[in-house]
């Protein structure tokens, strides 16, 4: 089975947006390093805690410094944006970076309708006009003219376009158009995973460059050298969920000072909850409950999405995942 990777640049307790975005980097070369078979980043905007607002930007970074892995979006937020300057910016990272680009796509505003009216003052019916700009996105990546128009530059390679989604409109236009598809199973704990994938299989269209239905889902993933230094470090993702559900956003907290000051009895109901379907613990841990959740969905690929206060205990997370399956062993 093969891993990949989404990273959201989080912002932490104690340093800075831009050191984040930094990280974001060097993690980019140590998971190509591993054997990591993608290296997605997210977009998100007006957020105090995941700062990647510029996909495509983080992107032309990334392919300045690595030579293997995939680089991709997941994902553009293509209701703020014409799908032609989409398309010609990934045309751009195609040339940059041949035969590596991924332009996940989704349809979410990606943070508050305020910002989004600010993005796009015509927001809500940009989001309504969905599917006319997948069409029109996939015609202009792959295509040497559409409607007319070239989006340049042209070249050998194109992007290869996903859908991303959390429910089961995203799985039916994947469907629809005959392109991969990523669910945010993170996202929703889960929750409809097997029902969208399904829906996707079912209702798959084969196109010229998929003929076959293409299929992963994202997990939140963190190991440790024992459960114990797992559980302790994913406190601050724990933390920031309870406080999102309050309203209440900003820089990941170090796990020492959530072990300080506790949970109330009230939150600790909640994050029990959390702890039982959570990816978390050693490396066989994690790695059994990977390989169970691809046999139930039947995948191939897993996207890993990992947080945590400390930059090395995210490199340390993903290594040890990549000893786990063999992807040191597979990339040499």
């Amino acid at each position: 089975m093969r891993l990949s990777v989404l990273d959201q640049s989080v912002s932490v307790a104690g340093s800075t947006e831009g050191a984040a975005i930094r990280d974001t980097l060097d993690l980019a070369q140590h998971c190509e390093r591993l054997g990591y078979a993608r290296f997605w980043v997210s977009e998100h905007h007006g957020l105090p805690t995941i700062v990647g607002s510029a996909p495509e930007m983080l992107m032309a970074a990334i392919a300045a410094r690595t030579t293997r892995i995939r680089i991709g979006s997941a994902g553009v937020m293509l209701p703020h944006y014409s799908a032609l300057k989409v398309a010609e910016q990934f045309r751009v990272l195609e040339a940059l970076a041949p035969g590596r680009i991924d332009l996940g796509v989704g349809r979410a505003p990606g943070g508050d309708m305020r910002t989004a009216r600010a993005l796009n003052p015509n927001a809500h019916a940009a989001a309504d006009a969905f599917p006319e700009q997948v069409r029109d996105l996939q015609a202009w990546t792959a295509l040497p003219s559409h409607l007319g128009i070239a989006a340049h530059p042209l070249g050998e390679h194109a992007p290869e376009v996903w859908i991303l989604g959390s429910s089961n409109y995203g799985a039916q236009l994947a469907a629809h158009f005959g392109l991969p598809y990523a669910y945010a199973y993170f996202f929703v704990d889960g929750h409809g995973a097997d029902e969208a994938l399904a829906l996707y299989r079912r209702l798959y269209r084969p196109s010229e460059r998929h003929p076959e239905p293409q299929a992963t889902v994202c997990v939140w993933a963190l190991v440790a050298d024992t459960a114990e230094e797992a559980t302790h470090h994913a406190l601050g993702r724990e933390r920031w969920r309870l406080d999102r559900e309050r309203g209440i956003l900003g820089p990941l907290q170090a796990p020492d000072a959530i072990a300080a000051r506790g949970f109330t009895s009230a939150e600790w109901l909640t994050v029990e909850a959390m702890r039982r379907k959570a990816f978390v613990g050693d490396a066989a841990q994690v790695g059994a409950r990977l390989r169970a959740l691809a046999s139930e969905l039947q995948l191939d690929e897993i996207v890993v999405n990992t947080w945590a206060h400390e930059p090395q205990v995210r490199r340390h997370s993903y290594a040890l995942l990549a000893t786990e399956f063999g992807l040191d062993a597979a990339c040499n």
